[in-house]
């Protein structure tokens, strides 16, 4: 399985899946950087097979609109702290990991629970 972690989501989440066996690239990663635009997402992930990480609504619009990017992982969190947010993830990666495998294309992911499409 292979990610990319949208920028507003720190680096550290993308090495939590690399550390779980997992191929991760942050956005950061890219030249662009932290400015790297939402259609540059779309196309690395389209293009590398990767699910998308993000807390960006905009993402989870295109899904409904376009039906793509193919696969993401929306963080519906608000404002946590980075640690708060390793440990979610670390609690509910099975389950995220068993989702996509199941070919769900869209996983939300909130402190109190995950919704699958």
């Amino acid at each position: 399985m292979r990610f990319i972690v949208d920028t507003q989501l720190p680096a550290s989440l993308s090495q939590l899946f690399v550390e779980l066996g997992f191929d991760s690239v942050h956005t950061t990663n890219f030249p662009d950087g932290h400015l790297i635009s939402d259609n540059e997402i779309i196309e690395i992930a389209i293009n590398q097979n990767r699910i998308i990480v993000s807390k960006d609504k905009d993402f989870f619009d295109y899904y409904f609109l376009k039906g793509i990017p193919p696969r993401i992982l929306l963080i519906k969190t608000g404002n946590i702290k980075n640690d708060v947010l390793i440990n979610l993830i670390k609690l509910n990666i099975n389950s995220i990991t068993t989702k996509f495998l199941q070919d769900a294309n869209l996983i939300i992911l909130s402190s109190q629970e995950l919704i699958s499409f």
